[in-house]
């Protein structure tokens, strides 16, 4: 298991965070939220991307909202192969702290790992209905 995130899989792109929230779908898990898109098939490195984000309109301060991007990217580091490892394809994903609540690292942990799920399921059931569909 390789508990890294290398930036490689920092989702960067300006474009392809555009395309993220136009056309993304969203799955949430108080106080997470997870939006995502397929990831571009001519792109060339066939992996998926994370970006984190949290809104100056839950924490004023810089130190605060630094702080809460710092867990979420530990917390995707450190379960990252939950969500991997049941992946066929590359996602782009933006995820989100959405609250003004400060919640402990433990708590936030554990809302990240009910939230992979939710996303898991949710693509699943997508990638069944269109192999349903293809039949």
């Amino acid at each position: 298991m390789n508990f890294t995130y290398p930036k490689n899989e920092h989702l960067k792109s300006k474009t392809t965070i555009g395309l993220l929230f136009s056309e993304g779908k969203s799955v949430s898990k108080y106080p997470l939220r997870l939006v995502y898109r397929l990831a571009e098939p001519n792109s060339e490195e066939n992996i998926t991307k994370i970006g984190v984000s949290v809104s100056k309109k839950y924490f004023k301060k810089a130190v605060d909202r630094n702080y809460f991007k710092r867990v979420l990217r530990e917390t995707y580091r450190l379960n990252k192969h939950l969500l991997l490892d049941n992946l066929q394809e590359p996602y782009s994903i933006m995820f989100f702290y959405q609250t003004k609540d400060r919640l402990t690292y433990e708590e936030i942990n554990t809302k990240t790992i009910q939230l992979f799920e939710k996303f898991l399921q949710q693509v699943n059931k997508r990638e069944d209905s269109e192999t349903k569909i293809e039949l």
